[in-house]
Protein backbone atom coordinates (compact mmCIF):
# COMPACT_ATOMS: atom_id res chain seq x y z
CA UNK A 1 0.00 0.00 0.00
CA UNK A 2 1.42 3.83 -0.93
CA UNK A 3 1.45 5.94 1.72
CA UNK A 4 0.03 9.17 2.40
CA UNK A 5 1.68 12.45 2.03
CA UNK A 6 1.67 13.55 5.73
CA UNK A 7 0.59 16.94 6.32
CA UNK A 8 3.18 19.64 7.44
CA UNK A 9 3.32 20.28 10.23
CA UNK A 10 0.87 23.95 11.87
CA UNK A 11 3.93 25.91 13.00
CA UNK A 12 6.08 26.50 9.32
CA UNK A 13 4.23 28.36 6.79
CA UNK A 14 2.88 25.99 3.37
CA UNK A 15 5.29 26.83 0.73
CA UNK A 16 3.02 28.77 -1.80
CA UNK A 17 2.69 31.37 0.92
CA UNK A 18 3.28 34.92 -0.01
CA UNK A 19 5.86 36.48 1.22
CA UNK A 20 4.31 39.89 1.35
CA UNK A 21 1.27 38.00 3.26
CA UNK A 22 0.97 39.66 7.32
CA UNK A 23 0.27 36.50 8.57
CA UNK A 24 -1.36 33.33 8.32
CA UNK A 25 -4.31 31.08 9.93
CA UNK A 26 -3.04 28.48 12.31
CA UNK A 27 -4.13 26.37 15.15
CA UNK A 28 -3.82 28.61 19.17
CA UNK A 29 -2.90 26.06 22.06
CA UNK A 30 -5.91 24.68 22.58
CA UNK A 31 -6.38 23.70 18.67
CA UNK A 32 -8.90 26.37 17.46
CA UNK A 33 -7.92 28.35 14.10
CA UNK A 34 -7.25 31.87 14.30
CA UNK A 35 -4.87 34.83 12.43
CA UNK A 36 -1.41 34.28 13.10
CA UNK A 37 0.95 37.46 12.40
CA UNK A 38 3.98 37.33 11.65
CA UNK A 39 6.63 38.02 14.15
CA UNK A 40 8.91 40.15 11.88
CA UNK A 41 6.58 43.10 12.00
CA UNK A 42 6.81 44.84 14.80
CA UNK A 43 3.65 47.07 13.72
CA UNK A 44 0.94 44.63 13.63
CA UNK A 45 2.10 43.32 17.01
CA UNK A 46 1.83 46.60 18.65
CA UNK A 47 -0.93 46.53 21.46
CA UNK A 48 -1.26 50.07 20.89
CA UNK A 49 -4.02 51.80 18.92
CA UNK A 50 -1.16 52.09 16.21
CA UNK A 51 -1.25 48.02 15.90
CA UNK A 52 -4.96 48.06 16.00
CA UNK A 53 -5.11 50.28 12.97
CA UNK A 54 -2.25 48.69 10.92
CA UNK A 55 -4.16 45.10 11.78
CA UNK A 56 -6.94 46.33 10.17
CA UNK A 57 -4.90 48.24 7.12
CA UNK A 58 -3.35 44.81 6.47
CA UNK A 59 -6.40 42.37 6.50
CA UNK A 60 -8.31 45.17 3.87
CA UNK A 61 -9.15 43.91 1.03
CA UNK A 62 -9.89 46.12 -1.71
CA UNK A 63 -11.60 43.75 -4.09
CA UNK A 64 -14.08 43.30 -1.25
CA UNK A 65 -17.52 45.42 -0.80
CA UNK A 66 -19.37 45.78 2.33
CA UNK A 67 -23.06 45.15 1.32
CA UNK A 68 -25.97 45.24 3.67
CA UNK A 69 -28.02 42.28 3.93
CA UNK A 70 -31.93 42.53 2.86
CA UNK A 71 -34.86 42.78 5.52
CA UNK A 72 -35.43 39.60 6.00
CA UNK A 73 -38.63 40.44 7.77
CA UNK A 74 -40.25 41.49 4.18
CA UNK A 75 -38.99 38.29 1.98
CA UNK A 76 -40.48 35.69 4.94
CA UNK A 77 -43.69 34.73 4.05
CA UNK A 78 -47.14 34.45 6.21
CA UNK A 79 -48.00 30.69 6.67
CA UNK A 80 -51.88 30.50 7.80
CA UNK A 81 -51.91 26.97 7.85
CA UNK A 82 -49.00 26.14 9.44
CA UNK A 83 -50.68 26.60 13.10
CA UNK A 84 -53.36 23.95 12.14
CA UNK A 85 -50.92 21.46 10.20
CA UNK A 86 -47.78 21.61 12.37
CA UNK A 87 -44.50 23.05 12.23
CA UNK A 88 -42.79 21.73 7.83
CA UNK A 89 -39.49 23.07 7.93
CA UNK A 90 -39.44 22.44 3.77
CA UNK A 91 -43.10 25.15 3.84
CA UNK A 92 -42.44 27.34 6.91
CA UNK A 93 -43.19 31.29 7.64
CA UNK A 94 -44.56 33.15 9.48
CA UNK A 95 -47.00 31.67 12.05
CA UNK A 96 -49.65 33.68 12.26
CA UNK A 97 -53.57 33.92 12.33
CA UNK A 98 -55.02 36.81 9.84
CA UNK A 99 -57.90 37.94 12.73
CA UNK A 100 -58.60 36.71 16.30
CA UNK A 101 -61.71 36.79 17.73
CA UNK A 102 -62.30 39.40 19.98
CA UNK A 103 -61.56 38.97 23.63
CA UNK A 104 -65.02 38.77 26.13
CA UNK A 105 -65.17 41.51 29.12
CA UNK A 106 -65.66 39.19 31.99
CA UNK A 107 -66.37 41.82 34.18
CA UNK A 108 -69.86 42.62 31.80
CA UNK A 109 -70.13 38.39 31.40
CA UNK A 110 -70.61 38.20 35.19
CA UNK A 111 -72.77 41.45 35.75
CA UNK A 112 -74.89 39.71 33.53
CA UNK A 113 -74.94 37.02 34.91
CA UNK A 114 -76.19 38.57 38.51
CA UNK A 115 -78.65 40.57 36.37
CA UNK A 116 -80.36 37.45 35.59
CA UNK A 117 -80.18 35.35 38.76
CA UNK A 118 -81.73 38.28 40.40
CA UNK A 119 -84.50 37.93 37.68
CA UNK A 120 -85.24 34.21 38.00
CA UNK A 121 -85.42 34.91 41.81
CA UNK A 122 -88.05 37.64 41.12
CA UNK A 123 -90.21 35.58 39.08
CA UNK A 124 -89.83 32.60 41.62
Amino acid sequence: MAEKPRDKPAGKPPADSKDNEPGRVAPDDRGNMGWQWTEDDTDLLADSEFGKIERLRALHDPKLDLVEDPNPAKSVRNNPKGLKTGYNPYDSGTLSKESYKKKKDLRQLSKWIELRKKVTKKDD
